[in-house]
């Protein structure tokens, strides 16, 4: 399939391929990441569906080194948060609206934004690794966030170091029932 981009080039996007390829790197070359190719990676995010249409995703984008580095000791000291050229800082300014099955909307929806990201970042030959262990509030402190807003992730961006095997998944036939439990 191809898709115009906001550039007015085209983009062939084979949503399969995306997600075979997408894996968590841990490991990034020392390369900056172009603009356009991370404003590619929001648009892909800000285009994903969300309850009621709520859009409660805000995005820090971060590149200077110096924060980086901090963001990384808020991340249980991982260390390939400071060393990726961008750390997207991936917040919600919610209301706390509550679905009728009983879930919080902002982090499904902030995870449906997050994962177009990552497959759009596949597409344009990046690398992205979902980061959830950090401590919120010094991630706040660190780039000045109110505190009404919520921290849900870190999304380190960047050129893979390396081409990472892929992960074992389980089967279908062992996830899927059908009709009933």
């Amino acid at each position: 399939m191809t898709i115009p981009d906001s550039g007015g080039g085209i983009i062939r996007m084979d949503v399969m391929e995306a997600i075979k390829k997408r894996r968590s790197i841990r490991n990034f070359k020392d390369l900056d990441v172009e603009q356009v190719k991370l404003e590619k990676m929001l648009e892909a995010g800000r285009l994903a569906p969300s309850a009621s249409n709520r859009q409660e995703w805000r995005y820090v984008i971060v590149r200077d080194k110096q924060t980086r580095k901090k963001l990384a000791q808020a991340a249980s000291g991982q260390t390939f948060v400071a060393q990726s050229p961008v750390v997207i800082v991936c917040c919600a300014e919610t209301d706390e609206h509550v679905m009728s099955c009983g879930q919080e909307c902002y982090p499904i929806d902030l995870a449906i934004s997050i994962d177009h990201m990552t497959l759009a970042a596949v597409e344009l030959g990046l690398g992205t690794c979902w980061i959830g262990a950090f401590n919120e509030n010094e991630v706040k402190e660190i780039l000045n966030i109110p505190g009404i807003i919520r921290v849900v992730n870190l999304l380190p961006v960047g050129y893979p170091a390396y081409e990472s095997s892929p992960v074992s998944r389980k089967g279908l036939k062992e996830i899927i029932h059908y009709e009933k439990w």
